[in-house]
């Protein structure tokens, strides 16, 4: 401990949805920052690693914050190793609030690849992370075979003496190299959301409750039937809202269905209800984004028509039974990062940065 730490004044989205420092971006124009380039940031903190390492930073592998009730943090993020796209996930922790950090390390010590990490934390103060893992690939390289599927890795992490230690290593799945999802169910245990690879070569997503005694049954989404040897990093999302139902939103591309969708689960993804289209028939769809509260429910996604990028909303007040009109909240003519959705207090925000109008941070609704 008692390194200085580079992320401690750097704007972040935390995976438990809490969001620490919005009344900062409260302005005159009322909860929207307006304005261009960087003067509607909050921080930027530059950093120089000495071996030139490319941080692995971009929409869909952003640097994964979480933080306990006693005010511990807990940091991972990835760089990439070489030119091909193959990278290292470092981990470090905070006790005193951030200030300081430990010493990044790595979270496997392997020359093989791991990417799109999710971290959440638990009641406990225990650590939850999952990413995408290929030490498969890599050994299937040595004897010149080649593999375009990866592993689905997950590992709990207890605190020890201000260390962490791990608690247990489940290798579950056969996923697509693609950004995963997660949020914690009603019973605090974690449950994902990725694209899993099924028979036949299919790639539709999946959900997985991981609970104490270990992962449950891969439960398919949708029968989507998309069938490709891409790897598309267009991610899905999942929300667990307060009766414990499933939410979930995701992309596929084929024949039988194309777009983003929505569907919810009662059951624990036992089962999941008719997918739904989110947003435009004609216009290009991306980047859901699910929010819960009690049994109130927020969608935003983004939406291109060739000259501006939108981002709209729709609210289900009664645990996805009904939904309200999509709502246009904001549009950019340039470059948009992927729309994301925090809380703090009763206050529910849509966080979205923008090259041309600089980053924008809206109060979309309350609490219940």
């Amino acid at each position: 401990m008692g390194r200085p730490s580079p992320y401690a004044n750097a704007p972040t989205m935390q995976t438990d949805h809490s969001l620490s420092s919005a009344s900062a971006m409260q302005t005159k124009f009322g909860n929207v920052c307006q304005g261009g380039g960087l003067k509607c940031a909050n921080a930027a903190t530059p950093f120089f690693t000495p071996d030139g390492k490319s941080l692995d930073v971009g929409s869909d592998a952003r640097p994964q914050i979480v933080v306990d009730k006693q005010g511990n943090a807990f940091v991972a993020h990835s760089f990439f190793k070489e030119s091909h796209w193959n990278a290292q996930i470092n981990i470090a922790r905070s006790a005193d609030g951030a200030k300081t950090f430990s010493i990044p390390e790595s979270l496997v010590y392997d020359e093989s690849s791991q990417r799109f990490s999710m971290v959440l934390v638990k009641p406990d103060a225990s650590i939850f992370i999952t990413w995408i893992d290929k030490r498969i690939v890599a050994k299937a390289k040595k004897v010149e075979r080649s593999v375009w599927v990866a592993r689905l890795r997950i590992l709990f992490l207890e605190k020890v003496a201000r260390h962490l230690k791990p608690s247990s290593l489940l290798t579950r799945a056969v996923v697509n190299a693609a950004v995963l999802g997660a949020s914690l169910d009603s019973r605090a245990n974690p449950t994902i959301i990725y694209r899993a690879i099924f028979p036949g070569g299919i790639r539709d997503q999946a959900t997985q409750v991981i609970n104490t005694k270990g992962a449950e049954p891969v439960r398919r989404i949708s029968d989507d039937e998309w069938k490709t040897d891409a790897c598309p990093h267009h991610g899905p999302s999942i929300a667990v809202s307060g009766s414990g139902k499933f939410h979930v939103s995701w992309d596929t591309q084929d024949s039988k269905r194309a777009g983003v969708f929505y569907a919810n689960s009662s059951n624990e993804g036992k089962r999941y209800s008719k997918p739904i289209r989110v947003g435009s028939e004609v216009l290009t769809v991306t980047r859901p984004y699910l929010f819960t509260s009690g049994q109130q429910v927020w969608l935003v996604w983004k939406e291109c028509d060739g000259n501006k990028s939108s981002v709209y909303l729709k609210e289900s007040p009664d645990d996805g039974k009904s939904w309200s009109a999509p709502k246009l909240l904001t549009d950019t003519a340039g470059y948009g990062d992927h729309p994301l959705l925090a809380s703090r207090g009763d206050a529910v925000f849509l966080s979205w940065l923008t090259w041309d109008d600089g980053y924008q941070l809206i109060n979309i609704g309350r609490t219940q």
